[in-house]
């Protein structure tokens, strides 16, 4: 089944978009901000998200917790040791972010394993959620040579079915959605990019995930071999 990543939210680049609020947004929607989201407990991540992000005070968290106000003061602190702990970083620069997985997505797409090395972190990381409904990493692939390799093959897929890789925002950093020769949705593409380098590449094929974002691809189809000029 794989990692347990959230829906991928898809918008088209914005370049007349606020800088300011570009950045603002897409870290509080994040990948890796909602994965870290949900490793908090229920409780932790609620409070949380009542005091960062709704703007509630310890009193009124209190109550919606049923806990004494002190005790929610605590929760929050632990909770926001936890997320800025955890909190990924990224490129200041959107448009050198934006140049960088440009480059990427082009070296995916031709399959160029050495290439891809030397736009990863040496520690980079790949994810996969496949819900069990579609072929996924069943583990984290880490170290840039075995990400690049996997990447590398999977390239060789992507061309074998014929399918399309066009670059988009995701959750507010930079990723590609992949579709099928019927326009149908494969997938997902997202990554992290910091110090100039792709530091978390995940990846969503879970159907249940990708129906918001139009038809879903049949994966049947997508695996049976073609005959060579179909």
């Amino acid at each position: 089944m794989g990692e347990w990543l959230p829906e991928p939210l898809v918008t088209a680049e914005d370049e007349t978009a606020d800088p300011a609020r570009h950045a603002e947004t897409a870290d509080s929607l994040s990948m890796a901000f909602l994965v870290l989201l949900e490793r908090l407990s229920p409780v932790e991540r609620a409070v949380f998200l009542l005091r960062e992000v709704f703007g509630y005070d310890y009193e009124e968290i209190a109550g919606v917790i049923d806990r004494r106000e002190d005790n929610a003061r605590q929760i929050a602190a632990r909770a926001r040791r936890h997320v800025q702990a955890g909190r990924t970083r990224f490129e200041a620069s959107r448009r050198q972010r934006d140049e960088l997985a440009k480059r990427f997505l082009a070296v995916f797409e031709e399959g160029d394993t050495e290439g891809l090395v030397g736009m990863l972190a040496e520690d980079v990381v790949m994810y996969g959620d496949g819900g069990g409904n579609a072929p996924a990493l069943s583990q984290p692939i880490h170290g840039a040579v075995r990400v690049a390799r996997f990447l590398a093959g999977l390239a060789r897929q992507t061309r074998q079915a014929h399918l399309r890789v066009r670059p988009v925002d995701v959750n507010g950093q930079p990723g590609a959605i992949v579709t099928d020769p019927e326009d149908r949705v494969v997938g997902v593409l997202s990554l992290d990019i910091a110090d100039g380098l792709v530091q978390t590449v995940r990846s969503v094929v879970n159907p249940d995930k990708l129906r918001h974002l139009g038809p879903v691809t049949d994966w049947s189809q997508v695996l049976r071999p073609r005959e060579p000029g179909g």
